[in-house]
């Protein structure tokens, strides 16, 4: 990596590292997985996930990448010349490429679902009495409409190829700068609104009392993927952007606040959500995947006062997250060509984002009017969603656990917890035990939960 490629200041390193770690995970993701998997139950065990296991991994990802300076193959072999566990970072490249495949989707249709609330057409013809049938059968037109989420997908990948060319500070640290705190401002006017509906209290009881005895094997599994997916944990992502921080960066505290930030963003999601849903009466089937936000939420602003404005911010805000996520997965694409090939930026930008117009073309069409396209019985858009998140990107992870915690010289990551030894150890021996101890066994045993349990 060259001197100038580099974050160029503590606020927006944090914000490009926070805007990779929050995106459509926390706002469109979460609030589906807590509904699908037992609410406040799946609560509990993403926060346990995301701090004993998602802060130890982050730490492991962050010392490879700012110890090896390179993209996420060649951090590996920059530590260790000619290991094998570069494997590693290949397979989070991997995923981080087909995610970004079904990600550029979801956030087409969030850019349209923003021009329909601002134009109005979203609401035309939608009462309280007919909205469910109205928004719903809206979601299933547009899915079913070949050529309007295709184009949607490819606008969203001319607008990352236009934010990539800009390059680290010009380009990602600019954006993410900007639209962070937009995020936020949003997500708290809309979280206060929800807040304050008559019945709120029961969406709140269902988001933040559990109910233990729906804790099992495919809650596990779920929770610890979402909290890597949330935290943008295995794909890559890290360990590229951790090569652009300064010497100085404190690791630690850089992981802490991602982490935080993160779970803060998940649970206003819970806060706007289940608080509406519950006031008006809604739930059951309707609120799964896609549906949840798209399809649900329309129905809740159009209760509200101010329905086009509040739609018009939540759809921004929905894409706000979503492009400062595939921002930072086009990223690793782009430096691994700049590593391994000797590219110039821009040739890298566009081989390896131009493709996705292909694959993303597919994976809008699995979920509308070719139906058929399926693999093991789901569509390309699911199967994807599901082999990332819940194998692809657990399994990344354990490896760079490992390979940092026990292949690599120790001294990589003392030095790199406690920048050339610059600052205090005590937490770094902590760390050292987590990244070595902890993690690989929870991600194991999380991941081998099914074949556990029945040994017992």
């Amino acid at each position: 990596m060259s001197e100038n490629t580099e974050f160029g200041s503590k606020l927006g390193l944090i914000a490009a590292t926070v805007g990779s770690a929050i995106g459509l995970g926390n706002i469109w993701r979460f609030p589906a997985e807590v509904q699908s998997n037992g609410g406040a139950a799946f609560l509990l065990v993403y926060i346990i996930c995301l701090f004993v296991l998602g802060i130890p991994v982050m730490l492991a990802e962050f010392s490879i990448g700012r110890g090896g300076r390179g993209d996420a193959i060649s951090s590996f072999t920059n530590i260790v010349p000619g290991t094998r566990w570069r494997a590693v970072g290949a397979l989070a490249i991997l995923a981080t490429y087909l995610i970004m495949a079904f990600y550029m989707v979801v956030t087409g249709w969030t850019l349209e679902y923003l021009w329909f609330s601002i134009t109005g057409e979203l609401y035309q013809g939608a009462t309280v009495s007919n909205a469910s049938d109205i928004f719903g059968a809206r979601m299933n037109d547009y899915l079913h409409t070949d050529a309007a989420p295709i184009i949607a997908s490819c606008l969203v990948i001319f607008i990352n190829i236009g934010v990539l060319l800009g390059g680290v500070q010009k380009g990602i640290e600019k954006l993410s700068n900007l639209l962070m705190p937009i995020l936020f401002i949003i997500l708290v006017g809309l979280c206060c609104v929800s807040l304050s509906l008559p019945g709120a209290s029961e969406g709140i009881k269902f988001f933040l009392k559990p109910d233990f005895s729906v804790i099992n094997g495919e809650v596990l599994v779920s929770g610890l993927g979402q909290a890597f997916f949330s935290l943008s944990l295995g794909m890559g992502i890290l360990i590229t952007y951790s090569a652009y921080y300064p010497a100085h960066t404190r690791l630690t505290q850089t992981s802490v606040i991602v982490s935080l930030v993160s779970l803060f963003v998940s649970v206003l999601m819970g806060f706007i959500i289940f608080p509406a849903v519950t006031s008006f009466g809604l739930g059951g089937e309707s609120l799964a995947g896609e549906t949840l936000v798209f399809a649900t939420l329309p129905e809740v602003f159009l209760r509200m006062p101010a329905t086009r404005i509040i739609s018009a911010l939540f759809f921004l805000l929905l894409f706000v997250a979503a492009l400062t996520s595939t921002v930072s997965t086009g990223e690793v694409a782009v430096a691994y060509l700049r590593d391994h090939f000797k590219m110039k930026r821009t040739r890298a930008v566009i081989i390896s984002l131009l493709p996705l117009t292909l694959c993303s073309a597919v994976c809008a069409l699995s979920l509308g009017s070719m139906p058929q396209l399926q693999i093991m019985g789901k569509s390309i858009f699911s199967f994807l969603d599901n082999i990332t998140t819940q194998f692809m990107l657990p399994i990344a992870a354990l490896g760079g656990s490992l390979f940092i915690g026990w292949r690599a010289p120790r001294s990589i990551l003392m030095g790199q917890l406690t920048n050339g030894g610059t600052m205090k150890s005590g937490f770094a021996h902590i760390a050292l035990w987590l990244i070595r101890i902890v993690a690989p066994a929870g991600i194991i045993t999380v991941l081998l939960w099914p074949v556990i349990k029945d040994l017992f």
